[in-house]
C-alpha cells in the first residue's frame, strides 16, 4: 500500500473494512528558505526552525523572524510554558515568550544539546557525543549548575537521544536504554529506575517519538539494526514487520531516519522518514499496519514532503524537508499542494495456500470501490453544467480541497496492470473511468485479462493520481482454471 491506510468499521459496514486515501498537502505559509527543521506549538504561536533562521508563526499564517541558529539537521524543542528551549546540536538557543528576548545559551557550563525534554520544571538534555545527561536550573533554560549532570553507565554507549514521558526521562544509547525519575536529590534531582535497563539502543535521534501512551523509535544493538520497538512497561516491543525490517536494512544510513506522530480520525500515526534511503514508513497504533507514504516526481515513489509536524490553530501542521513551506495535512486534500499524490495497491491474484501452480484464465476484474465523485481542477470556475443541471461550487466546497483550484465534475479513472513473473515485469498499462459527478453506480471493471504464464504467479496492481476520494473495499477475480 503506498498512500492508503486501511479503516477497519468495528460498527460493521458493507466490509469490515476499506483502504482509505492517505492525506494530501495544503499550502499554508512560506517561512524562510527552509528547510524546516522543527515545530513546535505554545501558547497563542507556532515555532518554525527554518533553515539558519528561527520564527514565530501567528494565527494567520505569519512569520515573523526571532532570530538566527546554528546546524543543519534537525532541531529538538521543548517548553516551560514560558521559554522554549532550541537544541541544535551543540549550540542552543532560548526564547522567552514574555519578554520576546531570543538569545543563545552562553553559560560557561552549557556544553551543547543534542535532544532536550521538559521535566518537573526543568529541561532535560544530553550533551553531544558523551553519557552526560543535563538538567537547567529550574523554570530557567538559560542557567546552568556545573554540577547538574549525570552519566547514563548502564552501558559503555553514548547518549543519544532523551525523551520524557510520564514525568520519567528515557535515556536512549546507541545499544541501551534507561529510564530515570525525579528523585529530588541535591544537585542532580535525576536518579535511574531499578530494573529499568534495556539492551535495546536507538539507531536515529530523531527517530523517538511519543504515540499510544508510549515511545516509538528504531532500534539498533550490538547484534544489529532496523527494527522498530514501542515501549511497552519499561520494555522495548517489536512492532515492525520482517517485510519493513527488510527495506531498512537496504538503506546505506539509517542514523538520519526522523520521525514524527499524530492523531487523526482516531488514528495514531507513528510517520518514520528515512532521507538516505528516500523513502517514508508509516505505523497505524489502531490496526497495527504499516503503509507507505510517498511523493510522486518523475515517474518515481519519493519520500513524503513532510518532515516534522505540529498541531496549532486546530490544524495538523508539517515542515518541507527541501524547502521553507509549512502546509496542513488534511484528508480534504487529494494532491500534495499543487503536486500529483499518487496512490497504489498491488497483491497477489490467488491467495497464499490457494495456488495450484496451474495456468489459470482471468476474465474480468472488478474493484469494489467509491465512484461517481468530485476532483480537483485548476481555475476560477463558479459554476459547472452537468447533464443533471447546474452545480453551484461555493467558497467554502472550494476550501476543502485546496486554496489553487476547485471541485469539479469530472470522469477519475484508475489503473490496472499486472505481472505474471512474480513482480519482474509488467504488462502495459490498461485505464478504466471511475464515473461522472453523481455517477455513484459506475463499475471498475478490466476483461479479457488474458491467461497466465509459465510461472503462474500473477499480481496486479491498481493505481491512481486524480484529486478524488479513494475508498476501496476489496476486488473481485472471475477465473477458469486449466489442466496445464
Amino acid at each position: 500500500m503506498v498512500n492508503l491506510y486501511p479503516e477497519v468499521l468495528t460498527e460493521g459496514g458493507k466490509e469490515a473494512a476499506y483502504l482509505n486515501r492517505a492525506p494530501g498537502l495544503k499550502f499554508l505559509a512560506t517561512v524562510g528558505t527552509g528547510p524546516i527543521r522543527g515545530l513546535w506549538s505554545f501558547g497563542n504561536y507556532t515555532y518554525v526552525a527554518s533553515g539558519l533562521e528561527f520564527y514565530r508563526v501567528d494565527r494567520h499564517w505569519v512569520p515573523t523572524l526571532l532570530g538566527t541558529i546554528a546546524g543543519r539537521g534537525p532541531v529538538s524543542m521543548a517548553d516551560n510554558g514560558t521559554q522554549l528551549f532550541i537544541a541544535c546540536s551543540p549550540n542552543s538557543y532560548i526564547y522567552n515568550s514574555f519578554t520576546m528576548a531570543f538569545a543563545q545559551i552562553t553559560d560557561p557550563d552549557f556544553q551543547g544539546a543534542l535532544t532536550v525534554s521538559f521535566l518537573d520544571g526543568y529541561f532535560v538534555y544530553n550533551q553531544p557525543n558523551s553519557q552526560k545527561l543535563w538538567v537547567t536550573t529550574l523554570y530557567d533554560g538559560s542557567s546552568i549548575d556545573p554540577l547538574a549532570f549525570a552519566s547514563a553507565e548502564g552501558n559503555p554507549d553514548n547518549l543519544i537521544a532523551i525523551m520524557v514521558d510520564h514525568r520519567e526521562a528515557w535515556l536512549f544509547g546507541t545499544n541501551s536504554v534507561e529510564v530515570w525519575y525525579d528523585a529530588g536529590t541535591p544537585d542532580f534531582p535525576l536518579q535511574r529506575i531499578q530494573g529499568a535497563f534495556n539492551e535495546l539502543g536507538c539507531a536515529a535521534a530523531f527517530s523517538v517519538a511519543k504515540l499510544d501512551n508510549g515511545l516509538f523509535w528504531l532500534g539498533a544493538d550490538a547484534r544489529g539494526r532496523g527494527i522498530v520497538y514501542r515501549s511497552r512497561g519499561y520494555t522495548g516491543e517489536r512492532i515492525s514487520t520482517h517485510a519493513i525490517e527488510y527495506a531498512i536494512q537496504g538503506y546505506a544510513t539509517v542514523s538520519d531516519a526522523e520521525a514524527y506522530t499524530y492523531q487523526q480520525d482516531g488514528h495514531s500515526f507513528y510517520v518514520l522518514n528515512f532521507p538516505s534511503g528516500n523513502a517514508t514508513w508509516v505505523y497505524d497504533a489502531a490496526t497495527g499496519a504499516w503503509h507507505e507514504r510517498a511523493g510522486f516526481h518523475d515517474g518515481l515513489f519519493i519520500r513524503h514532503r513532510s518532515s516534522c509536524y505540529t498541531t496549532f490553530n486546530n490544524t495538523s501542521i508539517v515542515g518541507d524537508y527541501e524547502n521553507g513551506k509549512i502546509y496542513a495535512l488534511s484528508l480534504d486534500a487529494y494532491d500534495d499542494a499543487g503536486s500529483i499524490q499518487k496512490w497504489l495497491r498491488s497483491w497477489r491474484a490467488i491467495p497464499a495456500g490457494q495456488n495450484n501452480l496451474k495456468r489459470t484464465a482471468h476474465h474480468a476484474l472488478q474493484l469494489d470501490c467509491q465512484t461517481g465523485g468530485l476532483f480537483l481542477r485548476p481555475g476560477p470556475l463558479p459554476f459547472i453544467n452537468t447533464e443533471a443541471g447546474d452545480l453551484l461550487i461555493t467558497e467554502s466546497s472550494v476550501n476543502i480541497v485546496a486554496e489553487t483550484g476547485i471541485l469539479e465534475p469530472g470522469n477519475p479513472e484508475v489503473m490496472l496492470r499486472w505481472s505474471d513473473d512474480a513482480g519482474h515485469n509488467w504488462s502495459n498499462e490498461h485505464w478504466v473511468q471511475m464515473g461522472l459527478y453523481g455517477e455513484y453506480g459506475t463499475r471498475a471493471i478490466w476483461r479479457r485479462l488474458g491467461m497466465t504464464t509459465k510461472l503462474r504467479d500473477r499480481v496486479y496492481e491498481v493505481s491512481g493520481t486524480d484529486s478524488v476520494q479513494i475508498a476501496i473495499m476489496g476486488a473481485e477475480l472471475a477465473i477458469s482454471p486449466t489442466n496445464a
